[in-house]
């Protein structure tokens, strides 16, 4: 086991002694980044900016104790996930029974013993970076590494929960390759699977504000989600996805449209309701998808959810 599969690891070390930090420090030093805090207050704040995957948790602590921070900890959406290993001298049952039934995965005894601290760190370390391998592998489309349908899904609904709240609009895209089929069948399927994984690479590099987000939404279809854009803005975002994929000049001789790869876009803009749903949502974007059809192709046409 390399400690360079651990450089990208983080831990937070949580104890109101600044010597027994730096010397668990001075043990992890090179396998991972380490933060810490002086007291579980400072630890809520601390792990949920730096995200940690390991947090190492004194039992006495100022205020807050190790229970009490164990349990806020496991209870934030933000810092639930970090595996928690009690630092403790206590050995007794009870103690570790209450720990583990909070989220506790672990515990390192005092006084430390640097072979042991190094290996159970190592083993939260190792067990979170599988863990998000997994995680990816579930989110991702195996083909274009773009985000899959289901996640599409999860992340919408949360996009459209958190606009919905605010009263602000949001724009959905549903974009087509034109005449991918012919693609296929004139060039073959592993120039058809190259070919998408290059419209995935140019959506993805054409995204560049917060939030926004593109999808694999299903055979030569993707998604792409825009927060705070309104009717105006969201149909520049379509006519501007249509021509990052024009410049990139993907020859297409089987095309009846142009002698290069096009898309149609249809855009929706819409400010969330409590009674709105998804698939009409969906449904909108996929009748503007329509008419961008209908209009030629290696066009964009806007909808309003009404």
């Amino acid at each position: 086991m390399s400690d360079q599969q651990f450089l990208m690891g983080k831990v937070l070390i949580v104890d109101d002694n600044p010597q027994l930090i730096k010397m668990l420090s001075a043990i992890l030093r090179g396998i991972c980044t380490v933060s810490f805090a002086l007291s579980g207050e400072e630890a809520l704040k601390v792990a949920a900016q730096q995200k940690p995957q390991v947090i190492l948790l004194d039992m006495q602590l100022p205020g807050m104790n190790g229970f009490e921070t164990c349990r806020a900890l496991k209870s934030s959406a933000e810092t639930c996930n970090a595996a928690i290993l009690f630092l403790t001298a206590h050995s007794e049952s009870d103690f570790e029974v209450k720990a583990l039934e909070l989220g506790a995965v672990d515990f390192i005894a005092k006084p430390f013993n640097s072979a042991v601290v190094m290996a159970r760190v190592k083993t939260q370390l190792l067990l979170a970076a599988q863990t998000e391998t997994l995680r990816q592998y579930a989110e991702r489309d195996a083909l274009t590494g773009l985000y899959n349908r289901r996640y599409f899904d999860k992340k919408l609904d949360e996009e459209v929960a958190w606009h919905r709240r605010q009263a602000l609009p949001m724009a959905v895209t549903l974009l087509d390759i034109d005449h991918f089929k012919l693609y296929n069948d004139g060039y073959g399927h592993v120039a058809g699977d190259h070919c998408l994984r290059q419209v995935a690479e140019i959506l993805s590099e054409s995204l560049r504000r917060p939030g926004e987000f593109v999808a694999r939404y299903g055979g030569e279809e993707f998604c792409t989600v825009h927060p705070y854009n309104d009717k105006e803005q969201a149909g520049k975002i379509g006519q501007y996805l249509c021509e990052q994929v024009r410049k990139a000049q993907i020859p297409q001789e089987f095309s009846p449209t142009a002698s290069f790869l096009t898309v149609s876009v249809g855009t929706v803009s819409f400010v969330p309701t409590l009674d709105m749903k998804l698939q009409d949502v969906l449904a909108c974007a996929d009748k503007a998808l329509y008419l961008a059809k209908q209009s030629g192709r290696n066009t964009a046409r806007t909808n309003s959810f009404a």
